[in-house]
């Protein structure tokens, strides 16, 4: 049977969000981790497990990178600067969604990676890298036809690694326009690296493995202010989100939460599922499924997703 899904952005979304929150809906774990070990991928590996975002229970996605500094989930360094910090002013660069995500391909992907007070992660564990393996992401600048490389080589369902493709391709269109580079000739930083890498995939996995068709998400909630990346100081939304939320016409709101919501990496998955943006005027909620954020704003940093059935008016 073919599902709907919804998705409810009010704390904006992310690439491991999107994961995490398909996992909580029963996407299979051992499926996601069969596909991810056959990527040609190393330095890094997978942990799942369950955390709490203002008392609520969900689950977390993490790509947990081997010999790296990953700034993505620092929060000092990304909003430092409007507190008058020095920190963030000493480092050169930012690892990252869309988390982990370059902004506009350009910072940051996921809602970075803080955990709650006492918060214990207990977590099932792969995979990713050979012993003495060095890892030097994000030193790798890969274009399109590297990352269809590596996506064709994973041991996936058709229809996976054409969603996986086609959320790529929504990234590399919006950098080429931000840059103004021909899409073949954009190399990705932080984008086509191994996290992210492993974001994308992870996601189309889930959503087809879940087997849903029609994708349901009215609108995007953003924060606002600035956000520190690779490329220096951006205007939230950054740049890559901007681009996709014009090119394929998503509606965005625009909060009073200092930060941002909305990774380029969840703008690219919204564009290239989303359906619809109209919900039914009834229906049934089949399944419920929550997916954490990692930074810490003053929304609950959760994406709820449903899997939901129309009924006759």
């Amino acid at each position: 049977m073919e599902r709907t899904l919804y998705l409810e952005c009010y704390s904006g979304i992310s690439g491991d969000m999107v994961t995490a929150a398909l996992l909580d809906l029963g996407a299979e774990e051992n499926v996601l981790r069969e596909v991810l070990d056959s990527l040609p991928l190393k330095g890094y590996h997978v942990e799942i497990s369950r955390v709490t975002k203002s008392g609520i229970d969900a689950c977390d996605f993490d790509v947990i990178l081997e010999n790296e500094d990953n700034h993505d989930h620092d929060m000092e360094y990304l909003y430092g600067h409007l507190h008058g910090n020095s920190h963030s002013t000493m480092h050169e660069h930012s690892h990252d969604e869309a988390h982990k995500q370059s902004h506009d391909g350009m910072h940051g992907h996921a809602h970075g990676h803080v955990n709650e007070e006492g918060q214990q992660h207990t977590h099932s564990h792969v995979h990713g890298n050979e012993e003495g393996q060095q890892h030097t992401h994000s030193h790798v600048h890969r274009g399109m036809k590297e990352i269809r490389e590596i996506i064709e080589q994973g041991n996936m369902t058709e229809g996976a690694r054409r969603l996986a493709l086609q959320i790529f391709t929504v990234l590399a269109e919006a950098e080429s326009k931000a840059h103004n580079v021909p899409v073949e000739e954009v190399h990705f930083h932080e984008v086509g690296a191994v996290d992210s890498i492993v974001d994308i995939v992870s996601a189309a996995v889930c959503l087809d493995n879940l087997n849903i068709r029609k994708v349901i998400v009215p609108e995007l909630w953003e924060g606002r202010g600035t956000v520190r990346c690779q490329h220096g100081i951006l205007p939230v939304p950054v740049p890559a989100v901007t681009e996709i939320i014009q090119a394929y016409e998503l509606p965005i709101r625009i909060t009073d939460i200092m930060g941002e919501l909305v990774t380029p990496t969840g703008a690219a998955v919204v564009a290239a599922v989303r359906t619809s943006g109209q919900l039914p005027k009834r229906f049934l909620i089949h399944r419920l499924g929550l997916g954490a954020g990692k930074r810490e704003y003053e929304c609950a940093g959760l994406l709820r997703a449903m899997l939901i059935e129309e009924m006759e008016s």
